[in-house]
């Protein structure tokens, strides 16, 4: 039996497609994230991004997010592997350290509701977007925790 590319291939190693498809739909990277300037310690917030779509988790405006929102990240395998902000559940940061993907991961399960349904997406959790935000004070009202 063949085994999937996740467990096969390096990051560097993906075509486009495997790619996109290894993004769970989470959406937790695309809430505002603050780091603590003596600890470095990542607090998650409940603030999403404007592009976010709080229902399906996805980009509104993938294509084109970057004109958008011009602090969008674009991940790349050196980003992933740099970053200590992708949550740990992340598709892109499990295979980046040799860890196989979640029973939830809609390439494990078939299924793109999985990753809602495991309580994993950011779908229910969101208490604003950044075009809300006054101020950067604001963004710590809405603080959840580390990831």
């Amino acid at each position: 039996m063949t085994r999937p590319f996740w467990q096969t291939k390096t990051l560097e190693e993906l075509s486009r497609k495997e790619w996109e498809s290894l993004c769970d739909g989470c959406g937790r990277c695309c809430l505002h994230k603050l780091q603590d300037e003596d600890t470095d310690e990542i607090y998650w917030t409940s603030v999403a991004c404007t592009l976010l779509d709080a229902e399906s988790c996805q980009c509104s405006d993938y294509p084109d997010r970057k004109k958008k929102v011009p602090d969008c990240v674009f991940l790349t395998p050196e980003i992933v592997q740099e970053s200590d902000w992708l949550p740990r559940t992340c598709g892109y940061r499990l295979v980046a350290e040799g860890q196989d993907l979640y029973w939830w991961h809609p390439l494990v399960s078939g299924d793109p509701n999985t990753v809602h349904e495991a309580g994993i997406s950011v779908r229910g959790k969101i208490t604003a977007f950044d075009h809300d935000m006054k101020s950067d004070d604001d963004f710590l009202a809405h603080m959840t925790g580390t990831g």
